[in-house]
């Protein structure tokens, strides 16, 4: 399927990702305080889509 060094490099830029997203997040959240409100949620129903993906990817691997 995948390759280890293809596997380590999608876990790698998945979790860079997701910090500089979160960076992001804080830095702009100082400038436009009311403007995210709700964004918890969206960023943990993504998170819990793309786990729901692996999940059923997985079991269906097996």
């Amino acid at each position: 399927m995948f390759s280890n060094g293809q596997l380590v490099f999608a876990i790698a830029f998945f979790i860079i990702f997701i910090f500089i997203i979160f960076l992001s997040y804080k830095k702009d959240l100082k400038e436009l305080k009311g403007s995210y409100k709700g964004i918890r949620w969206i960023i943990i129903g993504f998170l819990c889509f793309v786990g729901l993906l692996v999940f059923l990817k997985r079991l269906s691997v097996t």
